[in-house]
């Protein structure tokens, strides 16, 4: 069993013994200090709650709900929903928070408390521990029987959601019907399977091949929407001759697309061919974080734009994208934060702007992605012992490619022309994880190999 505590909420494995998984009192307990943070914090006692459609989400949603009642909060009840509906609908609703009821791409043993501010936004660092300190202090009071919350069960967000994204100026609705696109799509069996239909027929697309869509939390492939996971999604693709395959995760805040040949589109190139589009309609700057392919950096300098990298999290990438108000942002991940409509990573307006990129562009899929610069990551970590002193480790490291353009902000990236390596520590296990891009397999390789044989010769180490 696992529990992990982190700033931006609580995530375990269902069962277990209190404190080593996410077990029905630590629900209690995470949602007393949030609901508690939540209405000191604004003064106002409502809290917006919604959920994927994990096995275990009924069961937590009824302790969330009952927890937030018990301290006197009015909830409102979004049932089947996906984070970013959440979102939107926490600052519409005058709330004092967000709870989502999530594991985002995690298998099914997994559940978590996403945990939202009165902005709809991820809470950040310091609201994130103290949100951890009244739990760990059990500094909560709960409401006497004539100040219970009320809860009111609300339907409407689907509709509204999909209302703010067709209100959008760069999503041409007339342009979608009109290119009879035949998309197939795989919603992992979770709330995906509701909302990405709607909003699809919502655009005017007319034939839809479901792949698993059917809400029951029974997920059919690991959830993680990478190319591995999506082999049934690929062959439909090709069996149907459709124009494209599209991939959420369980909160649908992930998206990934298959080419019209079957072939991925590469999760990484989400962002950025919608970016592309946005850019050519509202020049501006964008961020992504240091993991995330410079293939943005290239499509946003081209179109007269200043790229900014954040550190790794959502709330980090929001940060930096207020700061240099950029007109779009997000992660490697399928991760879309387009901030004209909310700022936070959401598939469903990335997939009504990337369907209107495509209308208009007026090509296939694969032709349009070979538009793009290509490059590839490659994915390595090396395991160290407990006792090693890491942040000594990535310093000398430093030290050795100081000059080289680097960064710090998280771990040590290091910049080659345009090839980089991104070094992170886990923050529960002695390792240091190796991201590298080049424009090959090979050269992205042979860069982490260099960087981890730099790491064995300064640690003394022999293969």
């Amino acid at each position: 069993m696992t529990l992990i505590k982190s700033i931006s909420g609580i995530r375990g494995t269902i069962g277990g013994s209190v404190g080593e998984g996410l077990t029905p009192l630590d629900i209690v307990k995470f949602t007393s200090a949030f609901g508690s943070w939540a209405v000191k914090r604004s003064g106002l006692k409502k809290i917006v709650v919604g959920r994927d459609a994990r096995i275990s989400g009924s069961m937590v949603n009824n302790l969330v709900i009952g927890t937030l009642q018990g301290l006197g909060i009015d909830v409102i009840d979004l049932g089947l929903s996906t984070t970013p509906t959440v979102e939107v609908a926490v600052p519409a609703e005058q709330a004092a928070g967000g709870i989502i009821i999530t594991a985002s791409h995690n298998p099914k043993q997994w559940n978590a408390l996403k945990l939202l501010n009165a902005d709809g936004e991820f809470i950040n660092d310091a609201d994130g521990k103290e949100v951890l300190d009244i739990a760990e202090n059990s500094d909560f009071n709960y409401a006497d029987v004539n100040d219970l919350g009320t809860v009111t069960v609300d339907n409407s967000y689907l509709q509204k959601h999909i209302d703010m994204i067709l209100a959008l100026p760069l999503v041409d609705k007339e342009a979608i019907a009109k290119a009879n696109f035949k998309i197939v799509i795989d919603c992992v069996n979770s709330t995906g399977g509701i909302f990405v239909p709607a909003l699809l027929k919502a655009l005017g697309v007319k034939t839809i091949h479901e792949l698993y869509c059917e809400p029951d939390g029974i997920f059919p492939h690991n959830p993680e929407p990478l190319p591995e996971n999506l082999r049934a999604l690929s062959q439909e693709v090709v069996s149907k001759k459709a124009d494209l395959g599209i991939a959420v995760d369980p909160d649908v805040d992930r998206l990934c697309f298959v080419s019209e040949d079957g072939n991925m589109f590469g999760e990484e190139y989400t962002l950025v061919t919608v970016a592309d589009y946005v850019l050519k309609h509202n020049v501006g700057n964008t961020v992504s974080n240091l993991s995330s392919t410079r293939a943005l950096r290239d499509v946003t300098e081209k179109a007269g734009g200043v790229y900014e990298a954040a550190a790794v999290g959502e709330v980090n990438v929001v940060n930096k994208m207020k700061e240099t108000n950029a007109v779009i942002g997000g992660e490697g991940n399928g991760g879309i934060i387009y901030p004209e409509l909310h700022y936070g990573r959401d598939a469903l307006v990335g997939i009504a702007l990337f369907l209107t990129h495509l209308a208009k562009f007026g090509k296939s899929v694969s032709v349009l992605r070979s538009t793009y610069p290509s490059y590839f990551i490659s994915k390595n970590k090396i395991t160290l012992t407990p006792e090693m002193d890491i942040d000594a480790l990535l310093l000398k490291v430093e030290e050795k490619y100081k000059k080289q353009p680097h960064s710090t902000i998280d771990g040590l990236k290091i910049e080659f022309d345009k090839e980089w390596v991104h070094l992170r520590k886990s923050n529960t296990e002695p390792i240091i994880r190796i991201y590298s891009e080049g424009n090959s397999e090979q050269i992205a390789n042979s860069l982490a190999n260099k960087i981890i044989a730099d790491i064995k010769d300064i640690l003394q180490l022999k293969d």
